[in-house]
């Protein structure tokens, strides 16, 4: 063998065993793979979900908070159409008066989705967080100001807009794969 391949194959080496060394030191002292967020949830915070799931995989009820007959039912075969699962719809059980264009009820389990629905409103509807609630399931509750969804290009500008689900007080995130 020459000199030349020799030190070669002692260059290559030594190169091979230091990024051996520095994946070991890595992996020893990462800083972030101990606790998960919701690991370090303080007692009596709640944990939310806050992954944005797909159109499929999102639960609502649709209800109707104006005088306008039908409206649910329109808007509900909308939201189906946009592949989201609609359990329900019709008036609002809570009877409220919504001025606005909408309002989105929604509990921990729901968080994620509530945050996706807020981009089908622009972020124009107002959002009821219940830490009580324990379902998955949304209600959009349309108000007096609805006029349409918005297109599937204003949601995605709309979602870059609202960037990351900002949790509210004493709540904390869940792991990502729960």
């Amino acid at each position: 063998m020459s000199f030349a391949r020799v030190r070669a194959l002692v260059i290559v080496g030594a190169m091979v065993l230091s990024a051996v060394v520095f994946v070991v030191v890595a992996l020893v002292r990462d800083t972030q793979g101990g606790m998960t967020e919701a690991e370090g949830c303080p007692e009596g915070y709640v944990v939310a979900n806050v992954r944005m799931r797909e159109q499929k995989d999102v639960k609502i009820n649709v209800y109707n908070a104006t005088d306008i007959p039908g409206l649910a039912s329109r808007v509900a075969t909308d939201f189906r159409n946009r592949k989201f699962q609609v359990v329900g719809e019709g008036n609002d059980p809570l009877k409220k008066t919504v001025d606005g264009v909408a309002e989105l009820r929604f509990g921990p389990k729901a968080f994620g989705s509530g945050h996706l629905l807020r981009a089908y409103f622009l972020d124009q509807a107002k959002v009821e967080y219940d830490p009580q609630r324990e379902d998955d399931v949304v209600d959009v509750v349309l108000g007096n100001a609805f006029q349409q969804l918005a297109t599937t290009t204003e949601v995605n500008q709309s979602l870059v807009e609202l960037g990351k689900p900002q949790l509210p007080a004493q709540t904390c995130a869940a792991d990502e794969d729960e």
